[in-house]
């Protein structure tokens, strides 16, 4: 049953209904799933069903669709799940919960625009496509295949998905939200099951191949905001553009990995986001790297060499190399909060050091300076590479406050291409990754020119917070 919008007559796609979960009774479900039971819907299965455009009950008649038969994959995916190790458990129990009530799902639609259906009677037709959700994880196959051909080695894709040849050693991470979590754990993982031949029937694999399933699904709970749903209708909501704006990106990619709902839902407030910059990146790392560097292009000029190391000195060189192992360790493990976390107790390991040294005071003992400070651009420099994945754009400044050139953080880019098959051309997000920071403690170079740097991050006035309210609806 499709859903109709009497005022216009056109088809209102699944996400465009919102209505009451009929097995939980949230009342903010969506046509294809109650984000907060998780349960997949059909917009029919809402109570009180209403558009999300203009208010309307919309119409229900019957249409004719091609479905993924999920029950013929349900021991597949057991299976499967039996045997992932190391996930974190709310996404874990989640995936095997949904295996609990399989469903045949509707994998196309009565849409105008979208990828046409693949089939001879069927591919020409103006008034069906494919749903959205299941060419998008296709996307992630036929993405590949697509790049592969761009570099000059067409089958260079089969080094990520070919399950029993280049590709068996490879591992494929997928992060979402939570509410997306049963396209990537269930949907993905059965069309793969099945292209492969290894559902519950049984088959053979496609002319690709076996192809890897994916090693692990990496998924957040929800951040609400303000404790309020984030809702752009309701204007609770920060658009990225207006954020940008009046912020660094850094400062809310900060937030997000250190107090972020990474296992259980959280709330972001604007008073917590102008404590965690103001005492965290400003007066905790953004004040390590300004004080270090001040004093060394003060007094030196450049980057002082190191004289003989005391064991406070040997310390901190220690502390800072053991940082790649140990930040690394949880990122390579998805704890990011824990990551970010780790590499800013470094940070205040080096603020603590700086502090107990106080090189201000070694004036008539140049060498003894010159050496405190070798170690603290040392320290700054390893933060600055422990910090890259989390503050990528204040790394680079950091990287070039220290003298260096060239790219300490690649930055993607979004390129226009033309279509390899003919087509009109489109962009695609890119990026040259064979350059930048290796993971690894580099020593500084003695002698490369500083000059006095300009703050890293900037201090936010504590009036940020009410002018932040004031732009939220005022509906509870």
């Amino acid at each position: 049953m499709g859903a109709i919008s009497p005022s216009t007559g056109r088809t209102l796609p699944d996400r465009y209904i919102e209505g009451t979960c009929p097995i939980c009774g949230y009342d903010s479900a969506r046509g294809d799933q109650c984000d907060n039971c998780g349960n997949q819907l059909d917009p029919i299965d809402l109570v009180n069903p209403r558009s999300k455009i203009n208010g309307e009950t919309p119409r229900f008649v019957e249409t004719e669709h091609f479905f993924l038969d999920l029950p013929a994959f349900a021991q597949a995916l057991g299976k499967w799940l039996d045997t992932r190790e190391g996930w974190r458990p709310n996404v874990l129990r989640f995936s095997k919960n949904l295996l609990d009530d399989l469903q045949p799902r509707a994998i196309t639609r009565d849409l105008e625009w979208g990828v046409p259906i693949p089939l001879e009677g069927w591919r020409d037709r103006s008034d069906k496509r494919i749903y959205v959700w299941f060419d998008a994880v296709i996307g992630y196959l036929s993405a590949s295949i697509e790049w592969a051909r761009r570099s000059g080695d067409p089958e260079a894709w089969r080094r990520w998905w070919e399950a029993d040849g280049a590709g068996k050693d490879a591992r494929g991470y997928y992060f979402m939200g939570k509410d997306n979590i049963v396209f990537h754990s269930v949907i993905w993982p059965s069309l793969l099951l099945g292209y492969s031949g290894e559902g519950d029937r049984g088959g053979e694999p496609g002319d690709l191949g076996r192809l890897n399933l994916p090693t692990e699904v990496v998924s957040s709970e929800f951040l609400t905001m303000e404790g309020r749903k984030f809702s752009s209708s309701r204007q609770v909501v920060i658009y990225v553009r207006d954020f940008l704006d009046r912020y660094d990106a850094d400062a809310l990619r900060y937030f997000i990995a250190v107090a972020g709902p990474e296992s259980q839902d959280t709330d972001f407030t604007w008073a917590e986001f102008l404590r965690r910059n103001n005492d965290e990146l400003v007066a905790g790392w953004g004040n390590l790297v300004n004080r270090s560097v001040s004093m060394a292009a003060k007094n030196f000029g450049a980057i002082p060499p190191a004289g003989p190391l005391t064991d406070e000195d040997r310390a901190l060189l220690e502390t800072a190399k053991a940082g790649f192992a140990q930040v690394g360790g949880l990122i390579e493990k998805h704890r990011q909060k824990q990551a970010i976390s780790e590499a800013m107790r470094v940070v205040g390991e080096a603020n603590k050091y700086l502090s107990d040294q106080a090189p201000w005071k070694m004036k008539d003992d140049p060498e003894r300076m010159g050496t405190v400070l070798h170690v603290a651009l040392q320290a700054v420099s390893d933060c600055n590479t422990l910090l890259t994945p989390f503050l990528p754009h204040s790394a680079q400044r950091v990287h070039e406050l220290l003298g260096g050139t060239g790219v300490h953080a690649p930055m993607p880019s979004i390129v226009e291409v033309e279509d390899l098959d003919g087509g009109p051309s489109y962009p695609i997000l890119t990026g040259d990754y064979t350059v930048g920071a290796r993971w690894e403690s580099v020593p500084i170079e003695a002698g490369r020119s500083l000059a006095t740097p300009k703050p890293v991050f900037r201090k936010l006035d504590p009036s940020i917070v009410d002018e932040e309210l004031a732009r939220l609806d005022p509906r509870e």
